[in-house]
């Protein structure tokens, strides 16, 4: 089994220190990691839209691609992470230059990454090395990108009246998004999102509450460092659930599944807001009245305007990573998969999936790894905190409790008190 490394699980957060658009006069912080997550769920829109007549391999393919080259994008951005874009862009319009870039954002990944698969690191390298980005995942991944910092840009355009580029960075997040409306649901959301038209779509109103998750921060009433958004949560978990999936051999399906329902786990926080662990458990109803008051306000906010707009693959997707269909079925941390019939079932526990629906045909979604995965984002929020010397008690009362929960534990092959035990 390949390893997953402390370092690249770290890697993978410094996003959450990561400022955006820091030469302009900015209303609240704006971070990369947030806008990864915006991007990647944009992407997931896409990507379903433009699958529709594919054959489930080519599906997933597709699906597999867009994933994997958009955590690729992510993890080159980090490293140059002090190139403001368009000095970036003029780097890659030469050959030369853009290689040179390249071979060391590579040099600097390649004792970071470890393995999470066999083939990981070829995957990427070949990626970045390839600078023909003209096949529809990369066009998805583009448009995606172009949306979730288009969105960010008119947060900040208003009190940048003042400044010359102002005018030209919104009309050319609008060009070249125009440019792209040959794929399915690329006008549909330029029509739905105020930046570009005050016409509400379906796609542009559920892209635009998921934007909205970054205003949202993580342990609300507890000081760290950094402030961590819901949205970024839900990207670092949905990563570590792929690198996870990849290292226990998950078959494309259950990968494709497992970073979904992470980049999703968290959407019903739209509307109750994150509220920690220690308060949800000092109230004995407090969990079941939210789950109610979600389940209301999901059909009412999310799945209906996306049915009611035409987007009924949209709505059941979501509604089967959020753990809504299913015999059994009553969290997004079940175990499932679909049945001979179609049926979503839900399995007993990570071994019985791992053994027996460890198949593409049956559609499988793992719980307890997700579970593992948001405790992980927890446990590294509040550590990276604690490191830099911003603490309190909720943080050190998390920290206990998900190292003891880890130290003696596996998921099949994956030793959780392996990678627990590196933060010691």
């Amino acid at each position: 089994m390949s390893a997953i490394r402390k370092s690249l699980l770290q890697l993978m957060f410094s996003g959450s220190y990561m400022r955006r658009w820091n030469d302009k006069l900015r209303p609240v912080e704006l971070y990369e990691i947030d806008k990864q997550a915006h991007k990647m769920i944009v992407a997931w829109m896409l990507t379903l839209l433009n699958s529709g007549g594919y054959s489930a391999p080519d599906q997933r393919k597709l699906q597999q691609e867009v994933i994997e080259r958009g955590l690729f994008d992510y993890l080159y951005r980090l490293v140059t992470t002090d190139i403001k874009p368009p000095v970036f862009y003029r780097i890659c319009e030469n050959e030369k230059d853009y290689k040179e870039l390249t071979e060391w954002v590579l040099k600097e990944l390649r004792p970071v990454l470890g393995a999470p698969d066999e083939g990981f690191w070829e995957r990427l390298s070949a990626y970045h090395r390839n600078r023909d980005r003209t096949s529809l995942p990369d066009r998805i991944l583009t448009a995606a990108h172009l949306y979730a910092s288009g969105w960010e840009y008119n947060i900040i355009k208003p009190f940048n009246t003042f400044d010359e580029e102002n005018q030209s960075i919104a009309e050319s997040f609008t060009e070249r998004l125009n440019a792209l409306t040959d794929l399915c649901g690329v006008n549909e959301l330029i029509q739905g999102h105020a930046f570009f038209s005050d016409s509400p779509t379906a796609l542009g109103r559920f892209a635009k509450l998921c934007g909205q998750l970054r205003f949202q921060i993580r342990w609300a009433d507890t000081p760290r460092v950094p402030e961590t958004s819901v949205l970024g949560h839900m990207f670092l978990v949905a990563g570590y659930a792929y690198f996870f999936s990849l290292s226990l051999g998950a078959c494309p399906a259950r990968r494709i599944n497992n970073f979904f329902a992470g980049l999703f786990h968290d959407l019903p926080e739209l509307l109750t807001r994150d509220i920690i662990t220690p308060v949800k458990r000092s109230v004995n109803q407090l969990p079941s009245l939210l789950r109610a008051y979600e389940l209301q306000e999901l059909e009412r906010r999310v799945f209906g305007p996306l049915s009611a707009g035409g987007h009924d693959p949209l709505a059941e997707r979501l509604r089967y990573y959020l753990g809504l269909v299913g015999e059994g079925v009553t969290s997004e941390f079940d175990e499932t998969i679909r049945d001979s019939s179609g049926q979503v079932r839900r399995l007993g526990s990570f071994d019985a999936l791992h053994a027996d629906g460890n198949e593409d045909c049956l559609d499988p979604k793992d719980g307890a790894l997700l579970k593992v995965c948001d405790n992980l984002a927890a446990f590294i929020e509040a550590h990276s905190s604690v490191r830099t010397g911003i603490s309190s008690p909720n943080l050190h009362e998390a920290i206990a409790r998900i190292r003891g929960d880890f130290r003696h534990r596996s998921l099949g092959p994956l030793s959780l008190g392996t990678i627990i035990a590196d933060f010691d």
